[in-house]
């Protein structure tokens, strides 16, 4: 069985996914640790409804195109002309706003991305994910095991922010190692496909 683990947590995976992150206090994340130990999701926290409704639209749509791309096509712009004036009648941003495509590092222990902010070691992180193509979304908490500066990007620093897991759903975590082995094994099959050429 340990065995089993070790190899789960072994599998990891470098991929471009949507991602948004912000720091928690200690005491907010205290209070959402204690809700999931009393039974409560953490997907129940607030802004979350938002988001999943748009991820599950767009994986229903990427389903579609498979069948009926023009019908897909349709829809998409549809979807995205009602988020608009959602977003507009709104006034305010939300968690999907700040979803920006970026490349991480992902295992079964942890997460490793880029910020453009110092973390300190310790310090945890709320963490809104969604793997692609498939558009599965997985919100989790992390915390920071180191932050070493990678140089500049367009006149900032950009820090390498390495992780490990704080708060995460074991359902979240079996969707995130199958992912992870979906990934290596299609690197494996386009590197052999090279090598065949």
């Amino acid at each position: 069985m340990s065995n089993g683990r070790n190899r789960r947590g072994a599998v990891r995976a470098t991929d471009r996914v949507l991602l948004a992150y912000k720091k928690v206090s200690p005491e907010k994340f205290e209070d959402i640790t204690e809700d999931y130990r009393q039974g409560i999701s953490i997907y129940t926290q607030e802004g979350l409804a938002d988001i999943q409704m748009y991820v599950g639209a767009q994986a229903a749509l990427d389903r579609m195109r498979l069948k009926d791309p023009d019908m897909a096509d349709f829809l998409k712009h549809l979807d995205n002309k009602v988020n608009l004036l959602l977003k507009r009648v709104k006034g305010e941003r939300g968690v999907f706003d700040a979803l920006k495509m970026q490349k991480v590092n992902l295992s079964a222990k942890g997460l490793a991305f880029y910020a453009f902010e110092a973390f300190q070691p310790g310090e945890i992180v709320e963490v809104h994910l969604a793997l692609l193509p498939a558009y599965t979304f997985l919100y989790f908490f992390v915390r920071v095991v180191k932050c070493d500066s990678e140089g500049e990007h367009q006149g900032k620093t950009i820090y390498r922010v390495g992780s490990e897991f704080a708060l995460l759903m074991e359902e979240d975590r079996d969707k995130l190692v199958q992912h992870s082995f979906k990934q290596q094994s299609m690197a494996l099959r386009s590197r052999r496909q090279g090598e065949d050429e």
